[in-house]
C-alpha cells in the first residue's frame, strides 16, 4: 500500500549550511527571500545587489520608503543599516508570512519600519502625495508579477507619492523577447521620462528567463557611477539607459487597467524568482 506524501509547508525557513547566518526564505516551493541577521548588508539575491547598486549611485542619507512586497524585509533590513532613520513602509498583505518573519527573523534593534497588512494597489492609494522618497516595487504572486502593479493608471499613483525628486525601483521578471518588459518601460517612460535597466548579461541578451531592475525617475541617474558599482558584482551584469530602451523598445504600448497581464510562467527549475 503506497503512503501519501506529505504536503509541503507553504512557507519555510531553511539555515543556510554554507553561508552561516543566512536564512532562505521559500513559499509555495519557490525560493522568497535571503536574510542574513548577523549582516543585513549580506545580499544574496542578484537582483537585490542590482537594487543596491542602484541605491549606491544616487543620493545619500536617509530615505523616506515604501515596499510593495515585504516577503523577508530583506531590503527594509538593508536601508535601517545603510540608511540608519530612514522611515519606511511595507505593503505585505500575508500577515501569515510577517508574523512568521518577526517571531524567527526579528528585525533590528533602532529601525523605522512600519509592515501594513495590505496589497500593493489599495496600499499605494492610501499613502499621502509626495511621502516617499523612494518606492520599492518587488511583490509576487506564485513566482509573477499581478497584473495591477505594471499598469500606467498604477505608475501614475506611485507618481502622485512620489516626491518630485523620488526614485522607482521595480524587480520585473521576463522570457527571452522582453515582450512583457517592453510594455512595462513604455509606461515607466510615459509617467516619469528616465528609465534605466540593469540585468545580468544573460538575461539582456535574451538567453534565459530571468529578473530585470528598472529604476525610475524624472531625472537621470549618475550612470558613470551606477556602471561602476554594477562592475564589482560577482556575475556579468549590465545597464541600458533610457535612450537605448526608447531606441530598442520604440514607442511601445503601456499596459493598463483595461489591458494588462501578468509576468511571464517563471522558469522553476534552474533559476531564482525572487
Amino acid at each position: 500500500m503506497s503512503q501519501a506524501r506529505p504536503e509541503q509547508p507553504r512557507i519555510e525557513l531553511i539555515a543556510d549550511d554554507d553561508h552561516p547566518g543566512g536564512t532562505m526564505l521559500v513559499m509555495d516551493a519557490v525560493r522568497q527571500s535571503y536574510i542574513d541577521l548577523s549582516d543585513p548588508t549580506y545580499l544574496d539575491f542578484e537582483y537585490i545587489q542590482f537594487f543596491a547598486s542602484v541605491l549606491a549611485s544616487w543620493r545619500p542619507g536617509p530615505v523616506a520608503t515604501t515596499h510593495i512586497g515585504g516577503g523577508g524585509l530583506t531590503m527594509p533590513r538593508f536601508l535601517a543599516v545603510t540608511r540608519p532613520g530612514s522611515p519606511q513602509i511595507v505593503l505585505e498583505p500575508d500577515a501569515e508570512l510577517t508574523a512568521l518573519v518577526r517571531q524567527a527573523l526579528p528585525l533590528p534593534r533602532g529601525h523605522r519600519i512600519r509592515i501594513r497588512p495590505i496589497s500593493g494597489r489599495p496600499g499605494i492609494a492610501q499613502l499621502a502625495d509626495a511621502s516617499a522618497d523612494l518606492i520599492i516595487l518587488d511583490a509576487y504572486a506564485d513566482g509573477r508579477v499581478p497584473a495591477e502593479l505594471t499598469t500606467l493608471e498604477f505608475f501614475t499613483d506611485l507618481s502622485r507619492v512620489l516626491r518630485a525628486d523620488g526614485l522607482l525601483l521595480a524587480n520585473l521578471v521576463d522570457e527571452p523577447g522582453l515582450r512583457y518588459l517592453r510594455r512595462a518601460v513604455a509606461g515607466l517612460q510615459e509617467v516619469f521620462g528616465e528609465v534605466t535597466l540593469v540585468s545580468s548579461k544573460d538575461v539582456l541578451k535574451g538567453r534565459r528567463f530571468g529578473n530585470l531592475v528598472l529604476a525610475a525617475a524624472s531625472d537621470s541617474l549618475d550612470l558613470e557611477t551606477l556602471r561602476r558599482e554594477i562592475a564589482r558584482q560577482p556575475f556579468p551584469a549590465g545597464v541600458r539607459d533610457n535612450l537605448y530602451l526608447t531606441t530598442t523598445f520604440g514607442t511601445g504600448k503601456p499596459w493598463t487597467d483595461q489591458d494588462s497581464a501578468e509576468s511571464p510562467e517563471p522558469n522553476r527549475e534552474g533559476w531564482r524568482i525572487r
